[in-house]
């Protein structure tokens, strides 16, 4: 390592977690069609609304029985509207490894106050103990730990013939990791996360069998307008047809639209995860050849191609010195770790991420490294 700074910079500088780096030659011009001071109501509003859903369809790959819709809040949104509307009917397990898991543990136990419900959790860098959980009871998980970089291998711990629902919160991991949609229930997720969309939306996914337990079961407790999925005992199908429950931004829609475009041209799912598996490459390589990095999660196989989390060797305040040295050189934003995870770095490596300024990227890692622990 030396003092002398790289001679190459990412383009792009932004690998936060959340909002995203836009896509590859994103402008404000994309946005030229966005239905602006029109109503969301209007014919053209409820066109661009469904075009988001038809194509989310198409790009995710979920099934043709799976209803799909908007709804607002971003993931943090369209997670409380599921654990609202379908727990209580059988006792629940609540499974998490880092703070946003342990946030929907904290709702179900505090804010619902259910009692049938059990905890089954690990520390960062860890994944549960998947053969405790109880698949006839319901079960809310996330399948990749945004703060922890820890993300389920796949969905073969599973089964098929489950008697509850499997609850998924899908934020990170959606477009850029398998998924097994027959073995999920209800998957939630923002655009704001592996597709680089505007915040403040959510995407709701329900199967038939979450829909049939919306139909058949009844929650004890006042349900808020906004988290209201069914009228008169049946779902509200205009939900998932681009009727949103409440007034979305048609400019965030667009930007929406205009990212799965951008997905559909590069070649769709597999593209997508292609793109992100590259990048986590690219770190994972550099990790290797350095003594003093490592990764967070433990176990190779459960380590996440979006959030990559890392720790440093040193002192605790090394990791924060780095990262001002970085957003100081303009060379990379918000890659500090989560508030409430290990002090470390957090490096987005979603589809929207070019893979060359994620290499850049380590030969600046290096240098910030030297910089912090030489005083």
């Amino acid at each position: 390592m030396t003092d002398q700074k790289p001679a190459m910079r990412p383009a792009c500088a932004n690998f936060s977690s959340g909002p995203c780096a836009k896509i590859p030659g994103w402008t404000p011009d994309k946005l030229k069609d966005a239905v602006l001071g029109r109503s969301h109501r209007s014919s053209l509003g409820k066109a661009r609304l469904k075009k988001a859903i038809e194509l989310t369809r198409e790009i995710l790959e979920v099934p043709a029985d799976y209803k799909i819709g908007i709804v607002p809040a971003s993931d943090t949104g369209a997670v409380e509207m599921a654990l609202w509307s379908l727990l209580g009917a059988r006792p629940v397990d609540m499974v998490a490894w880092e703070s946003f898991g342990d946030g929907w543990v904290s709702d179900v136990l505090k804010q619902l106050k259910l009692k049938d419900a059990r905890k089954i959790t690990a520390g960062y860098g860890d994944l549960p103990d998947l053969k405790q959980i109880d698949f006839s009871h319901d079960v809310v998980f996330t399948w990749n730990g945004t703060t922890s970089g820890v993300r389920v291998p796949d969905a073969n711990w599973i089964p098929a013939n489950r008697e509850g629902l499997t609850i998924c919160d899908a934020t990170s991991s959606a477009f850029a990791q398998e998924m097994d949609f027959a073995k999920l229930d209800v998957i939630t997720f923002s655009w704001q996360k592996v597709l680089g969309g505007e915040g403040a939306h959510g995407v709701l996914i329900l199967s038939p069998r979450a829909v049939e337990r919306l139909e058949s079961y009844v929650p004890a407790w006042p349900m808020p307008k906004i988290f209201r999925l069914t009228s008169g005992g049946k779902l509200i199908a205009g939900i998932f047809e681009g009727e949103t429950i409440n007034t979305p931004s048609m400019l965030c829609v667009e930007d929406y639209i205009v990212s799965l475009e951008w997905a559909k041209s590069i070649g769709g799912l597999k593209a997508l995860r292609a793109r992100a598996d590259a990048n986590a490459t690219v770190l994972d390589a550099w990790v290797a050849r350095n003594k003093f990095a490592h990764h967070l999660a433990k176990v190779p196989g459960t380590r996440s191609n979006t959030s990559v989390c890392l720790t440093l060797d040193g002192a605790e305040d090394v990791p924060k010195k780095l990262v001002k040295l970085l957003e100081a050189e303009g060379v990379a934003y918000d890659i500090g770790a989560y508030r409430d995870a290990p002090p470390g770095l957090r490096i987005w490596c979603g589809a929207t991420v070019e893979t060359k300024d994620v290499e850049a990227l380590t030969h600046w890692l290096d240098w910030a490294y030297a910089k912090a622990t030489s005083a």
